[in-house]
C-alpha cells in the first residue's frame, strides 16, 4: 500500500540520498512509520482526492448527506440523501460502503471535525446493523489547549517520539511519554486534577530548533499562531477525544451484518486495535482494509436492477436535518452510555 502511495503522489520524507525516514510513536520500540512533515494524513488525503478526481468513473457530491439506508430482508439497496438545498432523494445501489468517520463531534474537545458525530452508527442501529466495542474510545494525551470553539490542535505522538517530555505545574515529569496513549493520556488527568489545572506542559527543550522547524514545521507555525514558541518554551497540552476502535462490526474486507453493506475506515470494528489502538496503525483500516473491501465488492456485487427498490422510498417522511442530527446523536451516545458507562462517566465531558 505504501508502494501504491508513492505512485499516487504521496510525498513522504526522505534523506539527502533518496532513502524514506522513519520516525516513532506512543508504544512503538522502533522508528517505523513512514511521515510527511507532521501533516502526513493531509498529504496522502490530498494526493488521493486529486487521483479521485482525475477518475471519470466517479462522481463526487459535495454537500451532500446520507440519511437513511434503503434495506429489505437485511439486505443494503442504496442510500436515502439530502442535498444542500434540502432536496432528499433515494439512490439504489448494488453496494453501499460506509466511510463516514468515528464519532469525535460529539466531544467537547476532540481532533476530530465537529460534524463527524457518529450518524453512520446511528443509521446502522436503526436497521439492526451489529455494531462492536462502540465504547472503545481513544483520548490522544496531548493536544494544544485552547478554550476556542471546534476542532483540537493535535500535537503529534512523534513529537515525544523525538524527545519531548511532559511536566507538571511544579514543572516536574510524572509519566514516561512512550508509553501507549491511555496511559499516558490517564496519568496527564490525574496531574491535571492534582493541581487543579486543564493543563499540563510539553517541552521541546531537548530537540534542536533546526529539527523543530524541519520536522514539526506546522506544529511550530500553528503554536506561533496561539502565542508559543516551541523553540524558546512550553507549551499547555491536555488530552481529547482521538479515535474510535469500536464501530461497525466488519470482517477484514469489510462485510457487516447486512449483504450489501460494508464498512471502513474508522467507520468499521474489526477487532485488530483491540480497545487501545496504536499510533499510526489506522493504515491498516484506512487503506489496506478499504482495498479488501473494494475488490471484495466488486467479486460479490450484482450490479443489475439496483433502483427498483429505490423507487419505492418514500421520501417525505424524513423530518428536517436538525431534528435527524438530534436524534442520532441521542441514540449513539445513549448506545455508549449503555456499553461503557465507565468511560462515559470519566471522559465524555473533557
Amino acid at each position: 500500500v505504501v508502494e501504491e502511495l508513492i505512485k499516487a503522489g504521496v510525498d513522504f520524507n526522505r534523506d539527502e540520498e533518496g532513502n524514506l525516514l522513519f520516525t516513532r510513536e506512543g508504544g512503538h520500540s522502533e522508528k517505523r512509520i513512514l511521515y510527511h512533515q507532521d501533516v502526513t494524513g493531509k498529504e496522502i488525503m490530498i494526493k488521493l482526492i486529486q487521483r479521485v478526481r482525475e477518475r471519470f468513473n466517479i462522481d463526487i457530491r459535495e454537500y451532500t448527506t446520507m440519511i437513511d439506508l434503503i434495506t429489505k430482508d437485511n439486505c443494503c439497496h442504496g442510500i436515502v440523501m439530502r442535498d444542500a438545498g434540502g432536496v432528499t432523494k433515494a439512490v439504489g445501489a448494488g453496494a453501499v460502503v460506509l466511510a463516514t468517520g468515528g464519532l469525535g463531534g460529539l466531544f467537547v474537545n476532540s481532533t476530530n471535525f465537529p460534524h463527524i458525530t457518529g450518524d453512520g452508527f446511528a443509521i446502522a442501529l436503526r436497521h439492526g446493523v451489529e455494531l462492536q466495542n462502540i465504547e472503545y474510545i481513544q483520548i490522544h494525551p496531548t493536544v494544544l489547549y485552547s478554550k476556542k470553539p471546534g476542532r483540537r490542535f493535535l500535537i503529534s505522538e512523534s513529537v515525544r517520539g523525538e524527545g519531548a517530555k511532559l511536566y507538571n505545574e511544579n514543572h516536574e515529569r510524572f509519566v514516561d511519554e512512550l508509553l501507549p496513549r491511555d496511559v499516558v493520556a490517564g496519568a496527564i488527568r490525574k496531574e491535571m486534577e492534582k493541581f487543579g489545572t486543564e493543563y499540563v506542559y510539553l517541552s521541546l527543550e531537548d530537540i534542536p530548533t533546526d529539527e523543530i522547524l524541519a520536522h514539526f514545521p506546522n506544529i511550530y507555525q500553528r503554536c506561533l499562531e496561539e502565542g508559543y514558541d516551541i523553540t524558546k518554551e512550553m507549551i499547555p497540552v491536555t488530552p481529547a477525544q482521538h479515535y474510535l476502535m469500536g464501530g461497525i462490526m466488519a470482517d477484514t474486507f469489510g462485510h457487516t451484518t447486512m449483504k450489501g453493506l460494508y464498512a471502513v475506515g474508522e467507520t468499521a470494528c474489526n477487532g485488530v486495535h483491540g480497545a487501545n489502538r496504536l499510533a499510526s496503525n489506522s493504515l491498516l483500516e484506512s487503506l489496506v482494509f478499504a482495498e479488501n473491501a473494494a475488490k471484495a465488492l466488486v467479486a460479490e456485487t450484482d450490479f443489475d436492477s439496483v433502483q427498483q427498490y429505490a423507487a419505492k422510498v418514500n421520501t417525505g417522511k424524513y423530518p428536517e436535518q436538525s431534528i435527524l442530527d438530534r436524534e442520532n446523536r441521542e441514540l449513539i451516545m445513549g448506545e455508549i452510555k449503555k456499553r461503557g458507562r465507565e468511560f462515559y462517566d470519566k471522559w465524555f465531558n473533557i
